[in-house]
């Protein structure tokens, strides 16, 4: 099985595993995917993140939970291989009234939609979190 979407995956395996109450899961690691589970955990959506190498480069992430509540409730992919999704500097909307967030790639990197909201630039919404 080939995969189309490897931060889909990426996503799709940490809300699997903050559902079963999982305390870290591991993801293949690439450049982009890394930058996000920063952005995941400054934003404390995740506890920690870390890399480390077996055969292959992983990324490891520790997930986050109150009073055994997952910090994330949802985490979903909105740009897809299929349909991309672009935002202009004033079309970067902000997730649940500010209570989420969604992470873009802009031409200055990884970041927030809340950052690239203040620095005005746009770029393509990978995905939401909240």
């Amino acid at each position: 099985m080939s995969m189309t979407d490897p931060i889909a995956d990426m996503l799709t395996r940490i809300r699997n595993a903050s559902m079963v109450r999982k305390k870290q899961v591991l993801v293949p690691y690439s450049n982009i995917k890394f930058a996000i589970t920063k952005i995941l955990e400054q934003e404390k959506y995740i506890q920690k993140t870390e890399t480390f190498e077996d055969k292959f480069k992983y990324i490891k992430i520790k997930l986050k939970y109150d009073n055994k509540k997952p910090a994330i409730t949802s985490i979903q992919r909105t740009s897809k291989v299929g349909r991309r999704l672009y935002a202009g500097k004033q079309d970067v909307r902000r997730v649940l009234h500010g209570y989420g967030i969604s992470v873009v790639t802009t031409s200055r990197g990884v970041m927030t939609n809340k950052k690239a909201r203040k620095l005005g630039i746009g770029g393509e919404i990978i995905c939401e979190v909240y």
